[in-house]
């Protein structure tokens, strides 16, 4: 899978080539249903699959701080674009230039120029230009007059809901892991780098593994029973916080806290995966420490005992 940067050195392909377009925040059920089926087309037209994505996403850039929390990083979709079989990932930087392309521009200087697109695939809420002005219908429109065509996949639905980056989203917010999972098709996950942190869990006897997530909002918030993997081969249980730690007066940046049981290596620059399996309670702050080692000796226990359960792993 070929990975291109901006769209300023795009080589058109001679032949054209199968392309989708979305943010694919998450990479659910839904997305993976848009994906197969422009993988099938290109199989039929013998042609590349490619895929255009933004960063940053597009509400990202209009909201500022307000944005809905992101499901998953940059890296963590293209980990994610690489089992899958597609030729090339396009990630355009959505910026003002971007932004006030009109939608008839969009499709007469990137779609046809710049890639050669002879069949597109949309999700069924696709809109793209300026105000949003571009949708199913004028694609359509366009493909008649430039020689492509376009497919509208519809909804997905699963266990009788419409798939969608939001609903998961609302779902990762109420703590309901066991339908976030329904709707991703896997287990909600967060990655990345092992850094180093203040040693306050280790001077309290439970030493963490921190990931910084450099943001100010998270779709989850709040202690959670965690399998953690890419350390080694094998898989570990633990406990993770999400949250700014207001017991330290932590700050507005997440960092996720994991303490893995009955472990005691050095993992600092691991890349490692969390996979969450079920919510503990709200992040809290606490009087002193000694109430904060309490509560995670009790923390400790109920994922201990939900790890006991047969179906939890």
């Amino acid at each position: 899978m070929q990975i291109t940067r901006g769209l300023t050195h795009l080589n058109p392909y001679p032949q054209g080539c199968v392309l989708s377009i979305g943010n694919f925040d998450g990479v659910h059920l839904g997305h993976k249903a848009v994906i197969k089926k422009v993988v099938e087309r290109g199989q039929q037209l013998k042609l590349p699959v490619v895929l255009m994505i933004f960063e940053p996403q597009p509400l990202e850039y209009f909201l500022k701080d307000n944005e809905p929390p992101r499901l998953m990083r940059l890296r963590e979709k293209i980990l994610q674009f690489a089992t899958l079989p597609l030729d090339q990932v396009i990630i355009v930087r959505f910026n003002r230039h971007f932004a006030n392309y009109q939608a008839e521009q969009f499709i007469h200087e990137i779609l046809l120029k710049k890639l050669n697109v002879k069949h597109l695939v949309i999700g069924d809420d696709f809109h793209f230009g300026k105000a949003r002005q571009g949708n199913f219908a004028l694609l359509t429109e366009q493909g008649k007059i430039h020689d492509f065509t376009v497919e509208d996949t519809g909804s997905f639905e699963t266990v009788g809901l419409r798939v969608s980056s939001t609903l998961i989203r609302d779902a990762l917010r109420t703590g309901n892991l066991a339908q976030a999972e329904r709707l991703l098709g896997r287990c909600y996950t967060i990655c990345g780098r092992v850094a180093h942190g203040h040693k306050r869990g280790r001077l309290m006897g439970f030493p963490t593994a921190n990931i910084m997530m450099a943001r100010k909002n998270t779709p989850v918030n709040g202690v959670f029973a965690v399998l953690i993997t890419g350390i080694d081969e094998q898989v570990y249980q633990g406990i993770a916080n999400v949250g700014t730690r207001p017991t330290f007066s932590g700050g507005s940046k997440v960092i996720v806290e994991t303490h893995l049981f009955n472990f005691n290596k050095d993992i600092y620059g691991h890349y490692v995966e969390i996979h969450f399996k079920e919510k503990i309670r709200d992040e809290l702050c606490f009087n002193s420490m000694e109430d904060l080692k309490q509560q995670i000796e009790c923390d400790i226990l109920t994922a201990q005992t939900i790890f006991a359960a047969p179906s939890i792993l």
